[in-house]
């Protein structure tokens, strides 16, 4: 009698490699189609799917090599035209981190970090979660660039891609005094410190919203008339007015109160916090001594970010929201190659 003692284990290997191309058989379905192999694949099988969730379950190292990862999937898989892709990845997942202060000791704070790599022509997808992982290995570190440098390189390594970028969005507080009666209080700065790397280049941006007061110098000088011709009260109208400072970072450090500073220098009617009346008479008075166009704006900025060597190339986009009319009054000034283009996002003053 002939025996095959390997029987049970060659039907074993059978059913696995026919449950194999089944899967696949129903993975490779179009859309339209997948929910009915579905139930095709189920009465096949003779199989209830249970609705009771297996808390007991356990995952080994077997399991984990049977799931389907249709990201890392054949070519064939990819749908659309086989393009390369220049930015895919993940957006504002947030975590507290350590940001580097002038003073030296790190503030934690609550950051928003986009990550993302380039993807190759015939590569399906990448697994959005090894960018988190990848991130996470480095949260507990204090963030300068080295480090968001060295978790770029962790994208590049864990998710095979050429190019990849992260933008770490926060609020970065300072204290300020009032101008006379003496208190203070806690101004918040939109910040957003950003490392790229593409064809091998790479470059780092330091972004931040400087939000001010802009007194309308035309309106100034026909409120001076009116007192002085007419003998009537008049008021210049001013508004709230926000610019945004781009720079690209070089060797020298430049910390996110450096480039405040620069900003108050170049105009100085930066919003109050906390205010008394002497305080509000003397913001007044300030707003009186540096009346300012938004075309004034971005080039009293440019003239200060220009003679600073730590600042390479710059983009200030400035808006003010004007008072006097229904619209608002922008400009952009541009410093370099970096941040030349041609055309303007759409949406770029309304972020302001």
């Amino acid at each position: 009698m002939n025996m095959r003692i390997d029987e049970p284990q060659d039907e074993a290997k059978n059913a696995a490699a026919a449950l194999k191309t089944l899967k696949t058989w129903l993975e490779t379905a179009p859309e339209a189609e997948r929910a009915a192999r579905a139930a095709e694949l189920a009465a096949l099988t003779g199989s209830e799917l249970s609705r009771d969730y297996d808390s007991e379950f356990a995952v080994d190292a077997a399991y984990r090599e049977s799931l389907p990862d249709l990201q890392n999937g054949p070519a064939s898989l990819i749908r659309g035209q086989n393009r390369p892709i220049q930015h895919v990845g993940i957006s504002n997942f947030r975590l507290p981190l350590r940001h580097p202060t002038r003073a030296g000791a790190p503030q934690l704070l609550e950051t928003s970090v986009t990550g993302t790599v380039s993807l190759e022509a015939e590569q399906k997808g990448i697994n959005m979660s090894r960018i988190l992982r990848s991130f996470y290995a480095h949260a507990e570190k204090e963030m300068g660039l080295g480090v968001v440098a060295a978790a770029l390189d962790d994208y590049k390594r864990d998710l095979g891609s050429f190019d990849a970028r992260i933008a770490l969005r926060f609020a970065f507080p300072m204290q300020v005094e009032s101008l006379r009666s003496g208190l203070s209080g806690y101004q918040y700065y939109d910040v957003t410190l950003e490392l790229a790397e593409a064809a091998g280049a790479r470059s780092a941006v330091l972004h931040l919203d400087y939000v001010y007061s802009s007194t309308c110098p035309c309106s100034l000088e026909l409120s001076e008339h009116a007192r002085a011709s007419r003998g009537r009260l008049a008021t210049p109208h001013s508004q709230r007015s926000v610019a945004r400072i781009s720079v690209a970072l070089t060797e020298a450090p430049l910390t996110v109160e450096d480039l405040v500073d620069l900003c108050r220098a170049a105009v100085p009617t930066e919003t109050q916090v906390m205010v008394k009346r002497e305080d509000e008479q003397a913001f007044a008075e300030l707003n009186a001594a540096n009346p300012i166009f938004v075309e004034d704006a971005v080039r009293l900025f440019a003239e200060k970010l220009q003679a600073d060597p730590r600042v390479g190339d710059f983009r200030v986009v400035a808006s003010h929201k004007e008072s006097l009319h229904s619209h608002d009054a922008v400009s952009v000034l541009c410093e370099g190659k970096t941040f030349a283009a041609d055309t303007l996002d759409p949406r770029l003053f309304a972020a302001l």
